[in-house]
């Protein structure tokens, strides 16, 4: 089977750094897998670089749409600018489609419908099944037909939402569309959304290379990073790690004055990956060590391998990538028991879920992991079995691979 997988660039971000793995996984198995992407940042000989002036005018005239809603400050997008991808996917001539992070003006609406071909669309995140917003932050208007977008700070019914909503109805209401969700609470917001309700949704987490993500003897990813021995070390990272409010850093900031007025004092530091100290103005209560971004799988794995937990107290999460890195290489995690991240981290076995959104219960399992070395050291085991066991990339292509064959049975002749 030919499979094409579809997205705005191969490793340049989490969705990307996903999909790119899904191809990893796929080739690994067997699978004819290619990649068509706008930003080319690998030099995987089968990853095509779709480069056209269309794609060069795409992202910045898509935001036009959004110059009526000055307000906004999520992401959100239009994807309303034409594009050429359809003699390209033509050209590859796939038997199936895997659809992934299209927006940005990569993609049109109106085009998918024209690809002729056995659709997959995996959520990476809440897109393809709202108005417009990446994360519905709360709102339940995507289960309905969008419009009075709180995102667009809209009073209007038929406001922009609105108008990307109806788009999408009718460019995809007969649409030969399956989807994946990287996690239970993805699958089920899609199951809620007017546009998916009816559609086939399968669960299948997100995969990465467990002989890559691994524990590196934590002395040895210390010195390699140039971080403290002697401290407790407390990871955070993500792509804008501190200027991306669904990453939820502004929570960390004052679990961590808590830490500080609960005596942790000169034993505890902060390490940040995704940012740098230039591009964050908190004063946090530790010291700080900002690595900056990094986008090679060997430093993650030894950021992760260096740190006694992982922190990720994001929002809204479709998965949390970050997290299953983390416990492939041995480290508990510390998240909100919300959204992705309950797929991932499981309560007092190989991490803490602290409640939605409250910082206390954050700064409290924080000093719960670090609290006790030995517990700390069966947290980490099982942190490492369940990376193993659940989000091997040899796993997740299997799942892909018959989900890709069941749909093309039923689609054949």
């Amino acid at each position: 089977m030919k499979v094409l997988l579809l997205g705005e660039s191969d490793i340049n971000g989490g969705a990307a750094r996903g999909m790119y793995r899904l191809h990893q996984g796929l080739q690994s198995a067997g699978v004819e897998s290619s990649l068509l992407v706008r930003d080319r940042r690998s030099t995987d000989p089968f990853v095509v670089a779709h480069k056209t002036i269309l794609t060069k005018l795409g992202p910045p005239l898509n935001n036009l749409a959004l110059k009526r809603y000055p307000q906004t400050q999520t992401l959100f997008s239009a994807q309303w600018f034409p594009d050429d991808l359809l003699p390209a996917v033509r050209q590859i001539n796939p038997d199936l489609v895997n659809i992934n992070w299209v927006c940005n003006g990569y993609l049109r609406i109106e085009t998918i419908a024209q690809f002729n071909k056995p659709l997959i669309w995996t959520l990476h995140d809440m897109w393809p099944m709202t108005g417009g917003c990446n994360y519905n932050e709360g709102c339940d208007r995507y289960q309905h037909t969008c419009g009075n977008c709180p995102q667009l700070f809209s009073q209007r019914e038929s406001d922009l939402s609105r108008w990307i909503w109806r788009r999408k109805a009718r460019a995809w209401k007969n649409l030969n569309l399956s989807l994946v969700a990287p996690s239970r609470w993805i699958a089920q917001c899609a199951a809620e959304s007017s546009l998916f309700k009816d559609r086939r949704i399968d669960v299948i987490h997100g995969g990465l290379d467990t002989h890559t993500y691994r524990p590196i003897p934590q002395q040895t990813a210390r010195e390699l990073l140039n971080l403290p021995q002697n401290k407790h070390l407390v990871l955070f990272g993500a792509p804008g790690a501190v200027t991306d409010k669904r990453k939820g850093f502004q929570l960390l900031l004052p679990a961590l004055q808590n830490l500080s007025q609960a005596g942790w004092g000169d034993r505890l530091e902060v390490v940040v990956f995704g940012a740098s100290q230039s591009e964050s103005s908190a004063r946090l209560s530790f010291k700080a060590h900002y690595l900056g971004k990094l986008s090679d799988d060997i430093t993650l794995a030894l950021a992760y391998s260096a740190a006694d937990v992982m922190v990720v107290p994001s929002l809204q999460e479709s998965f949390g990538q970050t997290a299953s890195e983390s416990l492939a290489c041995g480290t508990p995690v510390v998240a909100f028991n919300a959204t992705g991240l309950r797929d991932i981290v499981d309560h007092q076995q190989n991490g803490y879920l602290a409640k939605p959104f409250e910082v206390d219960d954050l700064a409290q399992g924080i000093a719960w992991v670090l609290g006790d070395d030995d517990r700390r050291q069966v947290l980490s085991q099982s942190a490492r079995e369940k990376a193993v066991r659940s989000f091997s990339v040899a796993l997740q292509a299997d799942r892909y691979q018959s989900l890709f064959h069941e749909i093309g049975r039923l689609n054949s002749p």
